[in-house]
């Protein structure tokens, strides 16, 4: 079985595209843990902030596999992947690591982790003690380093408060 981290995001009926995600999620994947919900708003375009938040999973399908359940969740979900990538949208589903494999083709683990507070911050908070595979640092390291060297906007939320109990 291997470890995965996805990373959910949606500033478009937040709440109801993120509960259905999850949703769809447990379905698909085993032993799910859910961070909180982080606030942030838009990066590279005007519009409403986004909820962000992180899941660890574990699965037996593969990288590939897992993209494409993650894509086929956002299309039931009616994600628009026609749209710029700086943009609004309902839901976006990102596999942010499985394991320790790096493989540059598939993005893994997802160099948006070192780039965007809103993916490492989750991804920290449940995964604290994980070694980044190239980076050789944990991710609660490399978090603490993110918050002294870079300003970021983002707001933390119970994610039971935010969503309900049931998610």
């Amino acid at each position: 079985m291997a470890q995965i981290h996805i990373n959910i995001g949606s500033n478009q009926q937040r709440r109801l595209n993120i509960t259905r995600a999850i949703e769809a999620i447990k379905l698909i994947f085993s032993n799910v843990q859910i961070s909180s919900i982080y606030q942030s708003p838009s990066e590279g375009f005007s519009g409403d902030d986004f909820f962000n938040l992180g899941v660890n999973a574990t699965t037996n399908l593969s990288p590939s596999e897992v993209a494409q359940s993650l894509r086929k969740i956002e299309q039931e979900q009616g994600r628009d992947r026609s749209q710029p990538k700086f943009s609004s949208r309902n839901i976006d589903l990102d596999l942010v690591f499985y394991d320790q494999l790096i493989d540059q083709s598939a993005n893994l683990p997802r160099d948006d982790i070192l780039k965007y507070a809103f993916v490492l911050a989750p991804l920290s908070e449940i995964n604290p003690d994980t070694l980044h595979p190239v980076e050789n640092k944990s991710y609660g390291e490399l978090w603490r380093r993110f918050q002294s060297e870079n300003s970021y906007g983002l707001q933390q939320y119970n994610k039971d408060e935010v969503l309900g109990e049931s998610v």
